[in-house]
């Protein structure tokens, strides 16, 4: 059902495909928006490698959840910050893409625990975190991504 990579020497394997995913802070979630063009914002996410499934959180209304609702197949894209090689000017990126199905999730209690941990991606001040939940869990709900498709790639910019 999904391609396979015409250049397989640059594929990443799955172990550093969830590397990435657990290291790197944001991404691109896709959608299917508007008129049928697609719908591409940044989002911090959070990987379980418990269940392999990626959290987002989100506010309750706008164009992203209007798009899951009609349609909750979605791309995720990550990459990394790059290395260049001694001597060469060219940038390496390893590079990261999802494909899978969203779904919304509204337990109340299953939002503070997923966003405390994607919060600590970015702080270990659990006081912060800890009243920025707070004050805005009523307006929060969770986006999961069940993974269908996870493909990487090493890209070099020359």
């Amino acid at each position: 059902m999904f391609r396979d990579l015409l250049r397989k020497n640059r594929k990443l394997p799955m172990e550093e495909c969830i590397s990435i995913l657990k290291k790197e802070r944001r991404g691109v979630l896709s959608v299917n928006g508007d008129n049928g063009y697609p719908y591409g914002m940044p989002m911090n996410h959070w990987y379980n490698e418990e269940d392999g499934k990626i959290y987002f959180h989100s506010g309750k209304i706008g164009h992203r959840l209007d798009s899951i609702k009609n349609n909750d197949k979605v791309s995720f894209c990550l990459f990394d910050k790059g290395y260049r090689n001694d001597g060469e000017w060219a940038l390496n990126v390893k590079s990261v893409i999802i494909f899978g199905r969203i779904k919304v999730i509204e337990d109340r209690d299953r939002i503070i625990d997923i966003t405390t941990k994607l919060s600590h991606k970015f702080t270990l001040d659990d006081e912060y975190i800890e009243k920025e939940i707070k004050e805005n869990i009523a307006r929060t709900i969770l986006l999961e991504l069940t993974p269908e498709h996870i493909c990487g790639k090493l890209v070099n910019e020359s």
